[in-house]
């Protein structure tokens, strides 16, 4: 793998990032920011949330990255790719869409239904256990003559991600506090670099990890990049490691918190009954803020993204009361 550096990420960058997703083939929508106050979900804290519906995103938010991607490579490429779902399904669209051969390898833990998805799209599926996708890759750039996509750990991606959090302030221009899930970190250091780099220099970025996925948190705290077995009900929030986004969010994040799979549990269904379809990764920004997690959010403005909704009827029935 080769040396990433943060140095290069700059507002005109970003900008010319939210560009290109806005104007993409792959139809990423703006999607809707709502009062929490608007809806039947629970607040014990005095504050004014506003939710970001990114689980509206087609694929997931990951299109975003991925359309800033495909935009500046060639059509026709053959790239391969290590996802534990939505980053492969909004890789594979990408590849249907600008005729490119296309694999995912992914963890033998992902959800079947997402596994399904892909090859719907004329996308290979290779599924390995999590300590040897990398190797799996490794195999088919050297074998197969593949270009690497990064799921995660990508200057283009990342700069991709940030258009998210550059919609976020057309909404609320100064938020105080913003939480975002946190898998490899690359939806929290696109979303935080747009917000700092903004202007936004007092407003606070928390990432938030499943106590059985920490990666960033561990990371954080040891001031490197870090590695660990990853465990959680959350898949996609259950990364080997990161680099650049590690980096990022060193520079721009406040801190991340942690929340336990019970807590993701039950915010997956609190969600539902309010009419929110969210995926488990997708619900860990909201699991933190009910489960009062995040410090100082009285009377503040604040945003919480909700980053998927792609979880099948079975699946989503196990977390019914």
């Amino acid at each position: 793998m080769c040396e990433v550096s943060a140095d290069p990420v700059t507002l005109d960058m970003l900008k010319e990032a939210r560009e290109t997703v806005r104007s993409s083939p792959l139809g990423v929508i703006n999607t809707p920011m709502i009062a929490w106050r608007q809806t039947t979900l629970p607040l014990s804290i005095d504050c004014n949330i506003h939710i970001k519906l990114e689980n509206m995103q087609r694929t997931s938010f990951k299109i975003r990255g991925v359309a800033n991607q495909f935009a500046r490579r060639p059509a026709g490429g053959r790239f391969v790719t290590m996802s534990a779902g939505n980053y492969g399904k909004s890789f594979a669209y990408a590849s249907k869409h600008f005729g490119s051969k296309g694999k995912v390898v992914m963890p033998e833990t992902a959800p079947e239904n997402k596994s399904i998805f892909i090859q719907s799209l004329g996308v290979e599926v290779e599924r390995a256990p999590t300590s040897c996708l990398i190797n799996v890759v490794n195999r088919c750039v050297q074998e197969d003559n593949m270009t690497f996509l990064h799921s995660f750990d990508d200057l283009d991606l990342i700069a991709g991600h940030a258009s998210l959090g550059m919609e976020v302030l057309e909404v609320m221009p100064e938020p105080d506090v913003v939480v975002v899930c946190c898998g490899g970190g690359g939806l929290l250091a696109g979303v935080a670099a747009a917000i700092k780099l903004s202007g936004c220099s007092k407003t606070k970025i928390y990432g938030v990890e499943p106590e059985g996925a920490c990666t960033m948190y561990k990371s954080l705290i040891e001031k490197k990049p870090v590695e660990m077995d990853s465990k959680s009900i959350a898949s996609g929030l259950a990364p080997p490691f990161a680099r650049l986004p590690y980096q990022l969010c060193q520079r721009y994040v406040e801190g991340i918190i942690l929340v336990s799979d019970e807590e993701i549990e039950a915010a997956v269904s609190t969600l539902y009954r309010s009419g929110l379809v969210v995926e488990p990764s997708g619900s860990a920004a909201f699991a933190a803020i009910v489960n009062n997690k995040i410090p100082e959010l009285e009377g503040k403005d604040v945003v919480c993204i909700l980053t998927g909704g792609n979880i099948g009827k079975a699946e989503l029935v196990n977390f019914q009361d």
